[in-house]
């Protein structure tokens, strides 16, 4: 019997290596396919460790920031071949996208000073591969009605692609420590302190605001608003770091990269490295570990009101965590989740993938529940126009208001990118403001043509980049704040 059990062992942990070797090599057949790396792929300007994080200001991060894309500037983009010397380069000076020539390079952190004393601080943290302008439009409504707002420009993001390929997802609650006591320390000491995370900001200020229920010497929010955020990732998050396994031989360097692409967006890395896929997902496995502890002892019943937006559909991040893992612990304490509906016009409903018609169904726990539900939705199959459905906290009855919205004829449904930016959004929008010029306009491509035209697939332009519904999102996030 032993003699069995032992070559039934050798037997599985040979399979496993040959699958694990198929695997490498399809890995290696596939990025020797790819495009080269070029210098945004393989220098790694030096930032701030987690530990210099949390013993500097405001003052010596904007310093340090400021040397490191003075070296961004020195080593990448004055170092450039000819070849690269492209207007689709946002490392080439020359380039219309290049984030120097703006008014102001919102790959930085951000400070913006209300009119008179601050009534009391918002920080905002962006999303991975993003920088602090996904959160601009928030950030000017919260100033707008006298608030200081801090956006913090999180470690490896807003420079170059590669300064992802060594971030640590500690590195990035360093970063929120800062900002959130820079914050604390700029308004009164009973002003109201707001958090506000898109995606993975999201779950840094969900993490921040838990640990602060841990440890009294951190600044607690009074409210936690969340967009797209990632309380939960796909599967494949959990074994990137075996897609970049072959990286470990310099022949193979391009393993390290599950995306390489030309980096034409100002304000957000298109190429995509494995370490930060691994990244997110040690974060999100933190925060739900976390979550679950303070759950069983309690504690939850400490924590701030959360205010998430978050589209039913997302291919970047789980909704159903987000429903489960933290909406599912969270205790009656005024907390609500605005869900944003497919467009269920009929003209679309033979085109849904199975299963996307009946997502909203199968996510949602049954009425009564300790949190709010609001679901932004179509009025009837036959409509375009939006309503509003709210279940309240502890009520089963739905209450039904029309929105004065309606679908945009060519949209299907939001994505994960989509909610923080407006229709008038000079980079993603729709309807971009003709006094905003950053070079392109992604929101406003109508993307039809041939193949092979654009130096970029169609599939990353046709993904819904502006939030036809966030005049609702804004007044939902600015409610009870004073009025401009």
């Amino acid at each position: 019997m032993l003699r069995v059990t032992r070559r039934l062992a050798l037997w599985i942990a040979g399979v496993s290596v040959a699958a694990l070797l198929i695997v490498l090599g399809a890995r290696v057949w596939e990025v020797e396919a790819g495009p080269p790396l070029a210098p945004w792929h393989t220098i790694v300007p030096e930032e701030l460790d987690r530990a210099a994080l949390d013993r500097s200001d405001w003052t010596a991060w904007m310093d340090a920031e400021a040397r490191l894309f003075a070296t961004v500037r020195r080593e990448v983009s004055d170092a450039l071949e000819p070849e690269q010397r492209v207007a689709a380069n946002r490392y080439y000076a020359g380039s219309p996208v290049d984030p120097d020539r703006f008014a102001r390079n919102w790959n930085r952190s951000f400070v913006l000073e209300p009119d008179g004393p601050p009534r009391g601080a918002a920080v905002f943290l962006h999303g991975l591969t993003d920088a602090p302008y996904s959160l601009r439009h928030l950030a000017e409504a919260y100033r707008a009605r006298g608030f200081l707002a801090i956006a913090m420009r999180m470690p490896g993001h807003g420079t170059v692609p590669a300064g992802l390929t060594q971030a640590e997802w500690e590195d990035w609650m360093a970063a929120t420590r800062l900002a959130v006591r820079e914050a604390r320390r700029r308004v009164p000491p009973d002003a109201p302190l707001h958090l506000v995370g898109y995606s993975n900001g999201g779950a840094l200020a969900l993490k921040h605001a838990l640990d602060a229920l841990e440890d009294p010497g951190l600044p607690r929010a009074d409210r936690i608003v969340l967009v797209s955020p990632m309380v939960g990732v796909t599967a494949f998050a959990r074994f990137a770091g075996i897609a970049g396994l072959p990286a470990l031989l310099p022949r193979f360097a391009k393993a390290a990269w599950l995306d390489i692409q030309p980096e034409f967006n100002p304000f957000k890395y298109n190429s995509f490295p494995v370490n930060a896929a691994r990244q997110t997902h040690r974060l999100t496995m933190a925060l739900q570990a976390q979550l679950d502890r303070l759950a069983g002892s309690g504690a939850l019943a400490r924590l701030a009101p959360v205010l998430t937006f978050q589209s039913v559909v997302d291919a970047t991040v789980s909704t159903p965590a987000v429903l489960t893992r933290l909406y599912g612990r969270l205790p009656a304490n005024g907390s609500e989740i605005v869900l944003f509906d497919l467009n269920r016009n009929t003209r679309f409903g033979p085109l849904f993938a199975a299963g996307a018609d009946t997502a909203l169904g199968r996510i949602l726990p049954p009425a009564p529940r300790a949190y709010a539900v609001t679901v932004l939705g179509n009025a009837d199959p036959a409509s375009a126009a939006e309503v509003v459905r709210r279940v309240p906290a502890g009520a089963e009855t739905e209450e039904v208001a029309p929105l004065g919205q309606a679908w945009p004829r060519d949209v299907f449904s939001l994505s994960h990118v989509a909610l923080p930016f407006p229709a008038s959004d000079g980079l993603y929008g729709g309807e971009p403001d003709p006094a905003e010029d950053f070079g392109v306009q992604l929101g406003a491509l109508a993307v039809r043509g041939e193949r092979g035209v654009l130096v970029v697939g169609l599939d990353t332009l046709s993904r819904a980049s502006w939030n036809p519904f966030f005049p609702y999102l804004l007044r939902r996030v600015t409610e009870g704040l004073p009025e401009p």
